[in-house]
């Protein structure tokens, strides 16, 4: 259980490469602005996206998904992040790469059966302790990574929460650390604490945002930090499911605590169907997005076509950058490496390569999330750098351009002692092909 202590009378980080994404950016006819809820250019496919999420809020996308098309580093994962944003704040988005389910430790179905269900919540309101104010300071305090040296993970966090009559301080551990960076709370925002859980929910700020950050504008609260409210929260089915197999003795005694057997989910599922009759619950259908989904095989494809089409099923939405390849697991080819029984429940999006003018503004959204002072000279060395190489090439410069101006403001000389050191595609590959043709 995770321990939340006051403590007797900071900075804070998010550094995720989709951390800014609030939504799609659509105006109210469903245009896609320029920028706007942390999205950039992209507007035909951000546009299509909206589409397919007035047809999930109308549930016309049952036994269907999405297929994002386009090449490397052209934005399909942050439209998957976007469409699961517009959907609602607390909607699961579980993201996989299509290699991940060969693992030695369970079965490939098994794997895809407990992300499927990651990816779907159930809402939970109950009467609780919690913790409730505006985020006044907040310190999270890193150490190094146990197998990784060299990242540095939330160790603990001490958070100073007020109302207009009180104002708390108090210390949690990692799990509440790890919570308050996934879900990119700042000074200013209101959120509510579950004493005993540790269970976040942001519910805005208080602060005057505008332009691309925009929050919900909340009120500050009244009355004591600490105080008994309805609480509400999502956990996922994967969630329950784990918690039920725990309390059975028989699958802590002969399993190896990898796989959840069908008996368990067909129990879950049954207690949160009675609780959305009873009106505790309601459920949550969230996004699962398969990146690379053409290193899927010919029965992981077959698994998810049947999965589609049951009544507790996430949202799917797949991406590739692959044209005519074969399906893994056959000599057959395919467009996409997708079976066309499959491709033919898709709808697909194709994203395109940014621009220089979307390169631009994508690096000045980096750089304020990664609070590095730049010069604007900078910026448009990045953004000519990165319409002549590729956007993630120049977003990726920042940090050691950060590091070269100790501490200072980033120029351009130090984005161009940055490129000196790290090469780009093109350029490692003419090295290397000039030293084989020395060889020769």
């Amino acid at each position: 259980m995770p321990v939340i202590e006051e403590v007797a009378k900071v900075s804070f980080e998010r550094v995720g490469m989709h951390s800014h994404i609030r939504g799609l950016g659509l105006d109210e006819n469903g245009k896609a602005k320029f920028m706007a809820d942390g999205m950039v250019g992209q507007v035909k496919a951000r546009e299509a996206a909206g589409i397919a999420v007035e047809l999930i809020k109308r549930g016309k996308l049952a036994g269907k998904g999405i297929l994002l098309v386009g090449p490397t580093g052209s934005g399909k994962t942050a439209i998957a992040m976007g469409i699961a944003r517009e959907l609602g704040e607390d909607v699961p988005f579980v993201q996989i790469a299509g290699s991940e389910i060969y693992s030695a430790e369970v079965k490939k179905t098994e794997f895809l059966k407990q992300t499927l269900r990651r990816a779907i919540g159930v809402r939970i309101s109950e009467e609780r302790k919690v913790y409730e104010g505006e985020v006044k300071e907040i310190e999270v305090r890193k150490t190094r990574h146990p197998f990784n040296p060299y990242v540095e993970i939330p160790e603990s966090v001490i958070i100073t929460l007020r109302t207009k009559d009180d104002e708390k301080t108090i210390r949690a551990g990692r799990e509440i650390a790890y919570q308050l960076m996934e879900l990119g709370v700042e000074e200013g925002d209101v959120i509510q604490i579950d004493a005993e859980t540790g269970r976040i929910s942001k519910l805005g700020t208080v602060k005057e945002e505008e332009g691309l950050f925009f929050k919900r504008k909340v009120n500050l609260p009244s009355g004591p930090v600490l105080k008994i409210k309805e609480f509400t929260y999502t956990v996922t089915l994967h969630d329950l499911d784990v918690a039920n197999a725990r309390g059975n003795i028989f699958g802590l005694l002969f399993s190896s605590g990898a796989e959840i057997s069908d008996d368990i989910r067909e129990k879950v599922d049954e207690m949160v169907k009675k609780w959305i009759e009873d009106g505790k619950a309601t459920l949550v259908p969230g996004v699962l997005f398969i990146d690379e989904v053409h290193m899927l095989d010919i029965e992981a494809f077959s698994f998810l076509a049947r999965a589609m089409e049951s009544e507790l099923a996430p949202i799917l939405i797949l991406a590739t950058n692959r044209g005519r390849t074969k399906i893994r697991g056959t000599d057959l080819e395919a467009p996409h490496g997708i079976p066309i029984d499959m491709l033919d429940r898709l709808l697909i999006i194709n994203t395109e390569p940014y621009k220089r003018d979307e390169i631009r503004e994508i690096v000045k959204i980096r750089a304020r999330e990664e609070k590095i002072d730049i010069s604007e000279e900078a910026i448009e060395y990045l953004a000519e750098l990165g319409g002549k190489t590729s956007l993630r090439y120049a977003v990726q410069l920042l940090a050691p351009a950060s590091i070269l101006a100790r501490g200072g403001r980033v120029e351009r000389e130090h984005v161009e002692k940055a490129k000196e050191y790290f090469a780009d595609l093109r350029r490692s590959i003419e090295f290397v092909e000039k030293l084989e043709g020395m060889l020769q």
